[in-house]
């Protein structure tokens, strides 16, 4: 780890954000509940799928977020919501390749390609208004969006792997998300965010990690064939394939936490936080959702950081030059106005230690709100309408433009001398 933050400077930050939070904080966004399983198999029998639904979102028929695919989880298909800007209907249509439509400069040679979750591919906002149409409006020149939402970090550098083999670009752009790096832990996105009307939340590839021992391994989808998914549909194999995952652990802790009187086993979670590089004493139930949420942050950021690294060797073997950008949901960002830090402080550190090329939408919507006159949610409901809406989407693209610019050569066709302008 000589290229990374010391272990010990890391896992302090961490430890002192989430001390500052006093526990408060959880990426796990738990739904409160009367009664909550504390069980590994209870939990997964709530969430288990049926026969049906798993059929009617292979074939397409039902769930219309998504499609199933075996080497990422999932991908996005044409669709239209009402979920824009005053109740706007939105247009989503997708290429050949899975990628958002290129609308601006498309028959032009492509320079610039977009990786990561749906402020990526700009959930919310039609064909036309995301960041990367404004960008390639601005610069003359096609960007293409291969967002996907809901993705991790380690979702969109396996996707970088194979587009840059296919479609291949000089720049890139790779989006990370306040909850990315949680999802990279995720084996299946259903154990965190249970189950939803619109949307089947389907396995994935995911990473284990351990940061005491400096170990890092990749793992496929649980699911890898469309038959493989109805074993989402058999509560005796899920229950044998993911009692002992990682965020499932997790979820327990904090569901035993909230539990009315519950039977705390501290022991068990002193053990598990001591495992991954965490000296903790747990004696109350605060102390036990607080280490829990130090937890799976400490895993979290540390998986970003390992992928960063291996992206990074990628881009030097390939001549490539990545740029990345850090998103965040409006409520993340108010609560850092209020708090005076943030929680992903740590991650931002590694950053800022490899010198890496960075644009922080954070920092720069702080940068902004300090010459505003009224409270941050305000301030905030000029760009979000849950995600970006078309303001936000123009607010990202010029946030992102200066630091861009360094990185192309040639400078777009608008930053080049041209004897003949007036």
């Amino acid at each position: 780890m000589n290229s990374q933050l010391p272990r010990r400077e890391f896992l302090k930050s961490v430890a002192l954000t989430t001390a500052a939070m006093g526990g408060a904080f959880s990426p796990l966004a738990l739904q409160a509940a009367d009664k909550i399983p504390l069980t590994a198999r209870e939990y997964l029998k709530e969430i288990l799928y049926t026969r049906d639904e798993v059929e009617q979102w292979l074939a397409l028929k039902a769930f219309p977020f998504a499609k199933y695919s075996a080497e990422f989880g999932w991908l996005l298909r044409d669709a239209r919501f009402q979920d824009g800007i005053d109740g706007a209907i939105n247009t989503y249509s997708y290429g050949p390749f899975d990628e958002r439509i290129m609308i601006q400069y498309r028959d032009q040679p492509c320079r610039i390609n977009t990786y990561g979750n749906s402020y990526t591919q700009c959930h919310q906002v039609s064909d036309g208004e995301t960041w990367q149409e404004v960008l390639a409006s601005h610069l003359q020149e096609p960007i293409r969006n291969f967002g996907v939402g809901g993705w991790s970090v380690y979702q969109a550098y396996l996707r970088i792997l194979k587009e840059e083999q296919r479609n291949p670009a000089e720049v890139i752009i790779l989006n990370i998300y306040q909850d990315d790096h949680f999802r990279n832990l995720d084996s299946w996105r259903g154990i965190r965010a249970k189950k939803h009307q619109r949307f089947i939340e389907p396995t994935l590839p995911y990473v284990e990690v351990d940061v005491r021992a400096d170990q890092f391994v990749e793992r496929a989808n649980p699911c890898p064939t469309p038959e493989s998914v109805y074993n989402l549909c058999d509560l005796d194999w899920v229950f044998d394939r993911f009692k002992d995952d990682f965020a499932l652990r997790i979820l327990l802790e904090h569901a035993n936490a909230k539990s009315p009187n519950p039977a705390l086993n501290y022991q068990e979670t002193m053990d598990l936080a001591a495992s991954h590089g965490i000296i903790t004493r747990v004696d109350t139930s605060r102390d036990f959702s607080t280490a829990a949420d130090a937890l799976h942050q400490v895993t979290a950021y540390y998986s970003t950081q390992r992928i960063i690294e291996k992206l990074e060797v990628v881009a030097r073997e390939q001549k490539k030059k990545v740029l990345y950008v850090l998103s965040y949901p409006a409520q993340f960002i108010a609560r850092t106005v209020r708090e005076g830090r943030r929680a992903d402080q740590s991650f931002v550190n590694f950053l800022q230690h490899k010198g890496l090329p960075v644009v922080d939408l954070m920092q720069a919507h702080l940068d902004e709100f300090a010459h505003y006159q009224g409270p941050v949610t305000e301030y905030l409901k000029q760009y979000f309408v849950g995600h970006y809406n078309p303001r936000g989407n123009f607010f990202t693209a010029f946030a992102i433009k200066n630091r861009l610019l360094e990185m192309l050569n040639p400078k777009p066709l608008p930053y080049r001398p041209d004897p003949n302008v007036m």
